[in-house]
C-alpha cells in the first residue's frame, strides 16, 4: 500500500478520566452506569448521535430467560427494561422455544432512557466522537485518541473499557484478536426494517391453523396464539418465491412483532462476506442490505398472510453485525463450555442463549442448545498481558462458536455491567482489573441484583 508521512504533532488532552468507556451500545451503557459512583470521573465516547447501539435497530432482546424458563439476566439490564416498561416501551420476557425468551423494545425510548441514566449517574457523554487509537505505554493502556469536529484529541484514563463490538481499542492496543471460523468466515450481518399495516392476526391464524403450510421449524404453533412472537420458518413460501424469480437471501422467514398492533420487524436481509472492521466491506454490506429489503418486502406482500397491504415504515440506522473481532483473553470461552453448561469459580454472568451460527455462506443457520444455562468467567473480559483495559460485549474472549451464543444483547448487557463494576472496584482497591478480588466483584454483582446462579 502506498503511504505518506504524517508530521509529528502534539495532541491536546481533552480530559483525564478514572474510567473511560468506548462505545455506547448495550454493553457500553451498562458499563458506564456500573462504573459511576465513589466520586469517580466516568466518561462514555460514542461515534453516533445517540446511545443504544443494537438496542436501537429493531431487534428484540433475546435470552433474558434460560432454557428452564427462569430469569438468568437481571441486575442493571432488568432495571433498564423496567424503566422502558414504565413508559409502555417494552414487553414482558416471553418464553420462546428457539430463543429462550423474547423482549420487544421501543428503539426511540431506548435512546432517551440511556441518556437519562447517564445524566443521573453523572457520566460525561461525548457523542459524534470517533475512537482513533489506543494510548499504550509499556504493557498498559493509558487512554485513547479520538477524532471529532474539534480535531484529534486524547482522553487519558486509569481504566479503559472497550465496548466497541469490533474490539477496536483492544486491537489498536496490540491485544491478540481473532476473527471468524478456521477459514476466516464470519456470520453475515442483517439490515433490519419495519413494516406497518400488517394484519398480524391473519398471520397468527395462518400459522396456528395451517402449520403444515406455514411451518415454524421446531417452534410449536400454540406459541403464536397470543402475545408477542418471532417466526422462524415459512421455508416453503421462500422456496415458492425463489422459484418465481424472487431473490431472497435466506432460507427462513424471520418476523418479529413490534409494540404496535400492526407492526412487524423483518430480520431477513443477509450480506455474506461482510467484515465490519474494513470500511469498504461494511459500506458494501449497507448498500446491498438496503437493496435486499425491498425485494424481501415484495416477497412478504405476495407470499405471507397478513402482508398484502403492508408498507415499509422505517429502516434501521445501521446493520446489525453478528460477528467480527474477539480478543484472546485470559480464558477463551468455547462451545463445549456452553453445551456442557459449565460453571466457573470466577463467573460474573450467566447466559443460556443457544449457539446460533448463521452460516458464513448460504442462507441458513445451525443452533445447538445447552440443557440449562452456563457461566461466563471474569477472565473473558481480561486481555492477556495488557493492563488498564477491560473488554465487554461480543468482542470479549470467546471462540467463533461460543460467540454465536454470547453475542445477544442481554448477555452483552450483563458483561458490560460486570466490566463497569470491576473497573470501579479495582480503582477503589488501588489494583489493576486483572488483580481484583473476583469474590468482591461477585459479591457486589449479587448485592446489586445480578444473577450468578
Amino acid at each position: 500500500m502506498k503511504t505518506i508521512k504524517e508530521p509529528a504533532r502534539d495532541i491536546p488532552v481533552r480530559a483525564e478520566a478514572d474510567v473511560l468507556v468506548v462505545g455506547g451500545g448495550p454493553a457500553g451503557i451498562m458499563a458506564a452506569e456500573a462504573a459511576a459512583g465513589d466520586g469517580l470521573r466516568v466518561m462514555l465516547v460514542e461515534s453516533r448521535g445517540f446511545l443504544g447501539g443494537n438496542l436501537t435497530i429493531g431487534l428484540p432482546i433475546l435470552g433474558f430467560l434460560g432454557r428452564k424458563g427462569n430469569q438468568i439476566i437481571e441486575g442493571s439490564a432488568q432495571r433498564f427494561i423496567d424503566r422502558l416498561r414504565a413508559r409502555g416501551a417494552a414487553s414482558e420476557h416471553r418464553p420462546c422455544k428457539n430463543h429462550m425468551s423474547l423482549t420487544i423494545i421501543d428503539e426511540e425510548e431506548v435512546k432517551r432512557t440511556a441518556l437519562e441514566i447517564m445524566e443521573e449517574k453523572g457520566v460525561e457523554v461525548l457523542l459524534y466522537t470517533f475512537f482513533a487509537d489506543a494510548i499504550r505505554e509499556g504493557d498498559a493502556v493509558k487512554g485513547v485518541v479520538v477524532e471529532s469536529k474539534a480535531g484529534r484529541e486524547a482522553i487519558l484514563a486509569k481504566t479503559v473499557i472497550d465496548c466497541k463490538g469490533d474490539g477496536d481499542v483492544a486491537y489498536l492496543a496490540r491485544v491478540e484478536c481473532r476473527k471468524g471460523d478456521a477459514e476466516g468466515g464470519m456470520q453475515p450481518p442483517t439490515l433490519m426494517f419495519c413494516m406497518k399495516g400488517v394484519d398480524v392476526q391473519r398471520l397468527r391464524d395462518a400459522i396456528v391453523g395451517h402449520p403444515d403450510v406455514y411451518d415454524m421449524d421446531v417452534m410449536p404453533p400454540e406459541q403464536f396464539r397470543t402475545g408477542k412472537f418471532i417466526t422462524v420458518g415459512l421455508r416453503t413460501q421462500i422456496r415458492q418465491a425463489q422459484a418465481a424469480g424472487y431473490r431472497i437471501p435466506v432460507a427462513r422467514t424471520i418476523l418479529i412483532t413490534g409494540l404496535a398492533d400492526d407492526e412487524i420487524w423483518v430480520n431477513m436481509s443477509r450480506v455474506s462476506g461482510v467484515d465490519s472492521t474494513r470500511p469498504e466491506s461494511y459500506t458494501y454490506g449497507e448498500i446491498e442490505g438496503r437493496k435486499q429489503i425491498y425485494e424481501i418486502a415484495r416477497y412478504l406482500r405476495e407470499f405471507v398472510p397478513g402482508f398484502a397491504d403492508a408498507r415499509i415504515e422505517k429502516v434501521a440506522p445501521f446493520m446489525g453485525i453478528r460477528e467480527s473481532r474477539v480478543i484472546v483473553g485470559r480464558y477463551v470461552l468455547t462451545a463445549e463450555d456452553i453445551i456442557a453448561c459449565r460453571r466457573f469459580g470466577d463467573a460474573i454472568a450467566v447466559a443460556g442463549y443457544p449457539v446460533d451460527i448463521h452460516h458464513a455462506k448460504g442462507g441458513d443457520c445451525t443452533m445447538h442448545f445447552c440443557d440449562d444455562s452456563y457461566d461466563i468467567p471474569y477472565r473473558c473480559l481480561l486481555p492477556e498481558r495488557v493492563a488498564g483495559l477491560l473488554v465487554a460485549g461480543r468482542c470479549s474472549s470467546m471462540n467463533h462458536e461460543a460467540m454465536a451464543s454470547t453475542r445477544v444483547m442481554s448477555t452483552c448487557m450483563a458483561l458490560g455491567e460486570a466490566a463497569g463494576r470491576a473497573a470501579r472496584l479495582a480503582l477503589k482497591a488501588g489494583v489493576q482489573p486483572a488483580d481484583l478480588d473476583v469474590e468482591a466483584l461477585r459479591a457486589e454483582l449479587r448485592a446489586t441484583g445480578a444473577y450468578l446462579g
